[in-house]
């Protein structure tokens, strides 16, 4: 499977995404759109062109890390296809970041470029004078009006870069080996690692599973909750849509239910993407109903972290369309495990995508059998070339052909894989292991309980046991009756040695700006002082 991808030794990614959509005839077919404008294709490829010129005058020579820290605008597939066509490296930065992690990220990829919106980029401009790499800056917004000034470094305004530079077309001559961009991992584990994916790995994630599982084409309009910045957008709302001349409406601001509700009813996608977080939070919102809002959806996905199955149930029911929730990771770009149109198991994460295989072992590699939990790995075309200055993470990551997820899973004698949850969050009670997410599933079936997380902790006797941290519903508040009520729950739903001895009230729990909740935040919040 992998020769299909790479057999093409001279490709450079934007002729399948973008060129080739112009030269079949859709130039004037809108592939963006976000709240203020729209971008045909045709536009795509004139202004891609334009930057990609600009960056070869401004002096970024071939491989230089480009950073893009912009928000979900019609200008990030410009800057992303842009960079890539110049032959640089795409570096997409979480907008949700704080200053010391941008600090951390740029100084770590040595960026020698970062195109920005002006209002992110004020915030970390205080940091740039300590990254000596990092030579140029191009704004989207009013260039750097109100900017205290930068010595030494070049500062563009977006829209006059691209309508300076030459409009004859250029697109380097890249290899389908050649590293095209990184993408940071959310750091659900610790401090963020630069993964290195080449070029043929978008168009690998896009014929597999999205052409491959979600059947996506020309005729589709398709809306991720999940940002661009991150892998699971990226595909969602770049790779898989511009692979089948598709439309894609883009969100700026931070998801939220009431925004989703906006988009279905304006511009009624037939395919989304969110998080578990966000399909709890819309079946919670009163405005939830069939479609959502959208009298043209016709699927659902999730990824991000393992799906509840009375989630996925209870959309199925109310919406009228089903969830495939399945599970990729930085690592691997996109989706290599997941539920399927017509095979759908709620509660399990599915079958291997086609042109995937996965196995799960133990800790020396032996593998398992059905129902025995170990680490899950995978194989396929989409695999990163590996960590940036990383070498000893690399390696044990990927393995060869083979790439450690880190994931804790479980597979039925049926073939269906059951997340059990990351490696570092699985503890043993009572001698048997507890997954996280059964016991955060069990807890969030019952009608009070909105969210939760759960991590091991020490009794007074030394022995680890679960405590929980739950998010209530509004109109639910905690007493002793309904925390009692909520440990028979668990033990009646998941098993009488996974109940949680302690329950927390939160607000909120900490989380990715992935959505994916870090449970190691709240183990060493749990410590106790001294």
């Amino acid at each position: 499977m992998a020769d299909e991808f790479s057999e093409r030794r001279s490709y450079n990614a934007v002729t399948d995404f973008v060129d080739a959509n112009v030269a079949r005839g859709l130039g004037s077919k809108i592939a963006f759109i976000d709240p203020d404008r729209s971008l045909t294709y045709g536009e795509l490829q004139a202004r891609s062109v334009r930057l990609a010129n600009a960056l070869r005058s401004l002096g970024l020579r071939r491989e230089e890390r480009v950073a893009l820290l912009l928000h979900d605008t019609v200008d990030y597939p410009v800057a992303f296809w842009g960079t890539i066509r110049a032959g640089n490296v795409a570096l997409p930065l979480n907008t949700f970041l704080n200053v010391s992690q941008y600090a951390y990220i740029l100084a770590d990829s040595r960026a020698s470029a970062l195109i920005a919106t002006k209002p992110l980029a004020q915030a970390i401009w205080p940091i740039i004078e300590r990254l000596p790499y990092l030579r140029t800056i191009i704004l989207v917004g009013d260039a750097a009006d109100g900017l205290p000034a930068l010595p030494g470094r070049d500062v563009h305004a977006f829209e006059d870069v691209i309508a300076q530079a030459s409009a004859a077309p250029f697109t380097a001559d890249s290899l389908s080996d050649e590293v095209a961009f990184w993408v940071y991992t959310s750091g659900s584990t610790g401090d963020p690692k630069g993964v290195k994916h080449v070029h043929s790995n978008l168009m690998a994630t896009a014929k597999l599973f999205g052409q491959g599982v979600l059947g996506i084409t020309g005729s589709d309009v398709v809306h991720s909750a999940a940002k661009l910045f991150f892998s699971y957008g990226l595909g969602n709302g770049m790779a898989f849509p511009l692979s089948v001349g598709a439309t894609t409406v883009l969100w700026p601001p931070r998801p939220s239910p009431d925004g989703v509700f906006e988009i279905m009813r304006k511009h009624r996608p037939t395919i989304f993407y969110a998080v578990p977080s966000l399909y709890t939070a819309l079946l919670a919102h009163p405005e939830i109903g069939k479609g959502a809002g959208s009298d043209r959806l016709r699927i659902c996905v999730s990824a991000g972290e393992a799906l509840p199955a009375h989630i996925g149930e209870r959309w199925r029911e109310v919406v009228g369309c089903d969830v495939l929730d399945g599970i990729g990771s930085t690592e691997m770009l996109q989706t290599f495990l997941s539920n399927r149109p017509g095979d759908i198991r709620y509660g399990s994460t599915g079958k291997p995508v086609p042109g995937y295989e996965a196995r799960i072992v133990d800790e020396t590699g032996r593998e398992l059998g059905a129902e025995e939990i170990g680490e899950l790995i995978v194989r396929g075309p989409t695999a990163g070339e590996g960590y940036w200055n990383q070498r000893a993470k690399s390696r044990h990551t990927f393995a060869g052909e083979w790439t450690y997820t880190g994931d804790k899973y479980r597979r039925d004698a049926e073939g269906y894989y059951y997340y059990c949850g990351r490696t570092d969050d699985m503890f043993k009670a009572s001698g048997m292991w507890v997954s996280p997410f059964d016991v955060e599933a069990a807890l969030m079936s019952h009608p009070a309980v909105l969210e939760a997380a759960v991590i091991g902790k020490q009794d007074s006797d030394g022995l680890v046991k679960p405590k929980a941290f739950i998010v209530l519903k509004n109109g639910f508040s905690a007493d002793e009756a309904l925390l009692e009520t909520l440990k028979a729950h668990v033990k009646t739903t998941a098993g009488p040695w996974k109940y949680p001895r302690w329950i927390e009230l939160r607000s909120d729990l900490p989380r990715t700006a992935t959505g994916k909740i870090q449970r190691f935040k709240l183990r060493e919040e749990d410590v106790p002082a001294g």
